[in-house]
């Protein structure tokens, strides 16, 4: 009898082992936003819309919001095999984006959060700069900023730089769940 309890406790012990252990980390949102290839795509259509608007008008105003960002973001991720971050959820508050995921560091997974901040810079490109970061108990991976910074503006230049071609951007809001971003015809 005894011998069955140490050997059920042993398999317990390595089946522990063997998968992932949350460690804690930053509370995530409340709110899970879905991911969808459909909510991804539409960034692209709303973006040749505000341009066909903008050569006729002179002015550029496009919005995404938090579930095409949270589209966009997963599916890019999902492209990169040797991402730190999964499950990502990006919420746009208080002039800020904040990234929620998780992390995974050999057998332990901690609940991530990145907050960026995005402005426009003196040629009217964006730029997004790494303000904080909350690994929970994990160390933050090598080159964060870099990489982090890397990824947001390819996201913002891939989704605004060739169909923005002739169109300098003035701001970047971010508020209530929105980003904007207002410009002129060059």
């Amino acid at each position: 009898m005894s011998r069955n309890i140490l050997l059920s406790m042993l398999v317990l012990i390595l089946s522990s082992l063997a998968c992932n252990m949350f460690i804690g980390g930053p509370e995530y949102p409340d709110t899970q936003i879905p991911v969808s290839t459909e909510t991804a795509g539409s960034v692209e259509e709303q973006l040749k819309q505000a341009i066909e608007t903008a050569k006729q008008t002179g002015a550029l105003s496009f919005t995404v919001d938090e579930a095409q960002l949270t589209s966009l973001v997963a599916l890019k991720i999902a492209a990169d095999p040797e991402s730190f971050l999964t499950e990502p959820q990006v919420l746009l508050r208080d002039n800020e984006i904040q990234i929620y995921g998780k992390a995974v560091q050999g057998y332990f997974t901690a609940n991530v959060r990145i907050t960026l901040s995005a402005a426009v810079d003196a040629n009217g490109q964006p730029l997004v700069a790494l303000k904080s970061a909350d690994f929970g108990p994990l160390p933050a991976p090598e080159g964060l900023n870099s990489t982090i910074s890397a990824l947001v503006n390819e996201a913002f230049t891939g989704a605004l730089g060739p169909a923005a071609t002739g169109f300098r951007l003035e701001s970047i809001t971010i508020a209530n769940g929105l980003m904007t971003f207002t410009g002129r015809i060059k």
